[in-house]
């Protein structure tokens, strides 16, 4: 049972990765579908939902490593997925907010 939930979980994510990477979808960038529509001009739409979609791919393949610790049997590869997950999340927020890398 506990596969399956983690399986629906990596499933979520690599459709808002799919959806992301065709550009669409943007309202769900928390941040950006906050932001008064001046603010908005300032980036480029398509270029924050393509690196928000790899966000979404990487994300997935770490919660694929602790779906894999249900089929294994084994707690560690769990922890491993779940420290993968946080620092991606960490390196992620960090390049996508330095650099100006989405701006017009």
């Amino acid at each position: 049972m506990l596969l399956a939930i983690h399986l629906v979980i990596t499933g979520l994510f690599v459709l808002l990765g799919v959806i992301l990477a065709f550009g669409k979808g943007a309202w769900l960038i928390a941040g950006y579908n906050t932001a008064s529509p001046a603010e908005k001009a300032k980036y480029d739409e398509k270029k924050l939902c393509r690196g928000v979609s790899k966000l979404m791919f990487a994300l997935a393949a770490c919660w694929l490593v602790v779906a894999s610790s249900e089929i294994f049997q084994t707690e560690a590869l769990c922890w491993v997925g779940l420290g993968l997950f946080t620092l991606v999340i960490a390196a992620g927020l960090v390049y996508m907010n330095t650099g100006n890398r989405f701006r017009k």
